[in-house]
Parts: C-alpha cells; structure tokens; sequence
C-alpha cells in the first residue's frame, strides 16, 4: 500500500492500531483467568484472532482515511463536512468489516469469539474506533499543517535576512571599483608594467569581492589574503604617503568575520582623512583572538562632504545579521578606532 512509504505516518498508525486492539479486547483478555462466565466457550486461540482481525481492520480503516481524504497532506484543507463524512464512513466500514469477520466465522470456521456480550459490545467499538481512527487522522493533518506553516516561516526568515544581506554587501562594492579603475587608467599611461601587477592584483580584490560565499563569513585568514591585494591597490595609488601596520596573531586567523569588513573600514580611512606629503595616514590593524581593531589618527580632509555612516551602519547590520553580535566604533585622543568581534 501506498501509505507504507510514509515512514513516520506508518510508525503512529501502527502504534495506534496495534494499542487498540490490544485495549478494545481487554475484557475478554481478562475474563480468561476468570471463571468463563461472561462469554462462555471462549478459548485462547478466538481472542488472539478477534485481536488479529481488530489490527488489521485499524490499518485498513487508516489507509481510506489517508487515501480519500489526504489527512497526511498539511497544504490540503479540512473541514468539519470532510470529518464528518470521514466518520460516517469510517463507522460504516467498521461494521461491515465485523459483519464480514462473523460471516467467515460461521462459514469459514475462522477463529472467533461467539458470546452474546461480546457481539453486545460491537457498537460500542465501532463507534471508539471509527473516533480513535478520524481523530487522530486529524491530529495528525494538523501537525503537518503546523510543521508546514512553521517551515515556511522560518524560510521566509531565513530568505528575508539573505535579501538584507545582500542588499548592504551590494552597497560597499562600488567606490572600490571606481577608485581602482581611476588608478589603472594613470597607471596604463605612466608605467605599463606596474599596470599589468595592478591589474593582477585587482583581479584577486574582484575575484573575492564576487564570490558566492552560501555561509556570509569568512576566516580572518582569507581575508587577509584579500586585505594585501587591496593594500597593494591603495599603495600604487598614495604611494608613501600612506602605510599601513597589521599585526595578527596567529590563533585569530581560524575565526571568522563578514568578509569584506576591514577592507570597508581601511576604505572609509582613506575616503575620510587627508593623505598627502605634509599628513602621511598610518593604519593599524591588530587582531587577537576574540576580535580586530582597525584605527587611524583623525585628519580630517580639509574639503570632504559629511559622512553619511552608511558604511559603518552597513558593517553594524551584517554582523547582527549573521552573527547577532555589534561593533565597537569609538574615538579616543584623536584617533579613531572600530572593533569588530570574530566568532
């Protein structure tokens, strides 16, 4: 039968069938350590196969159930007419599946139970069946229908902070490309072997820039990796006038960051602060174990338009994002520094 494919719906009905059957039948289970009076002639071998016929039955009764009305489907919609009908039928099933057990018998000499409180009870378990059976087709339609809405949802969520992500990573790309071409243009004109090392270097920024990372985090190694290309970049471009300190520890480069996240913080540095001959601009990067600091002494361009903290603001979602953690951003003594915790 198709329904044996569906492996946990199989474990519940087979429990489920193999209890009330079991339950259904024990008063006659009982009364054979009594004295026989109240069903008279009953042996052994007609209450195991009274047992029997009961399991079987359940399992049939479960299988309409399942294949006329869907229950294990949770998208399809279920009504208090589509319970009804099922408990209709279910009781009727069930009591043509005793009148057929007591047909085979009279007539078969199958195995049975024949005294008369016994067939009293018939009623009564047809009715605890057919009730056992439907509900908990429904319950468990229900469940399935819970676990449905509760996938969806938490991939909604899950879809909904990708598109967030994405959508701040696609901010920070631009002004690295436009600064980077401007550069390779002089270069192209001035010095044509330092334009094809440029070129090669800015192939590795690029490469990492658009890789497809399904995680949205990076080792501090990678990244680094990717710092020294785009230092190289930003060196061909200011020359001496800037420098650079990085001191990192070696059991920090196994823990990981949003990638992209120091090259945001040397870019806004350099966007930010004045570089030239008379104010040469140094920035540190250290990084321990728990975290990366990157700073710089303030030196204020003398004509730069206000900063719009859109980089910064960036850099703060993606790691309550992905890591439901904050930065540090703070300025001390005319230096100004960002903490950037690694997980």
């Amino acid at each position: 039968m198709k329904w044996l494919y569906l492996n946990k719906y199989q474990l519940i009905v087979i429990c489920i069938s193999v209890m009330v059957a079991f339950l259904t039948h024990l008063p006659e289970m009982i009364a054979l350590s009594g004295d026989g009076s109240l069903f008279p002639g009953m042996r052994i071998a007609d209450v195991i196969n009274e047992v029997i016929f009961t399991f079987f039955s359940l399992l049939l009764l479960f299988y309409l159930n399942l294949k006329l009305f869907r229950f294990h489907l949770g998208m399809v919609h279920i009504g208090w007419k589509q319970l009804l009908v099922s408990y209709i039928l279910t009781w009727g099933m069930s009591s043509l599946l005793g009148k057929g057990f007591v047909y085979l018998h009279h007539y078969a000499n199958i195995p049975a139970i024949d005294a008369m409180l016994h067939h009293y009870l018939h009623p009564l378990r047809d009715f605890l069946i057919s009730s056992i059976v439907v509900g908990s087709c429904h319950l468990m339609h229900l469940s399935k229908k819970s676990r449905i809405v509760l996938l969806d949802n938490q991939q909604l969520r899950t879809e909904n902070l990708i598109n967030q992500y994405e959508a701040l990573k696609s901010q920070l790309n631009p002004h690295m490309l436009f600064n980077s071409l401007n550069t390779l243009y002089s270069l192209i004109r001035e010095n044509s072997d330092k334009a094809q090392h440029y070129v090669q270097e800015l192939s590795k920024v690029l490469r990492y820039t658009l890789q497809d990372n399904e995680s949205h985090s990076v080792s501090l190694e990678e990244e680094m990796k990717f710092v020294h290309s785009y230092i190289y970049l930003l060196k061909m471009r200011y020359e001496d006038n800037l420098n650079f300190s990085l001191q990192i520890e070696q059991e920090a480069l196994p823990r990981r960051l949003p990638p992209m996240a120091i090259q945001m913080l040397i870019e806004n540095a350099v966007k930010h602060n004045e570089i030239s001959n008379r104010n040469p601009l140094l920035i540190y990067v250290q990084a321990t174990a728990n975290r990366v600091e990157v700073s710089n002494h303030l030196q204020p361009k003398l004509t730069t338009d206000s900063s719009t903290q859109i980089g910064l603001d960036n850099l703060s979602k993606r790691y309550r994002l992905l890591f439901k953690q904050d930065i540090e951003v703070k300025t001390e003594n005319e230096c100004f520094t960002v903490i950037l915790p690694l997980v």
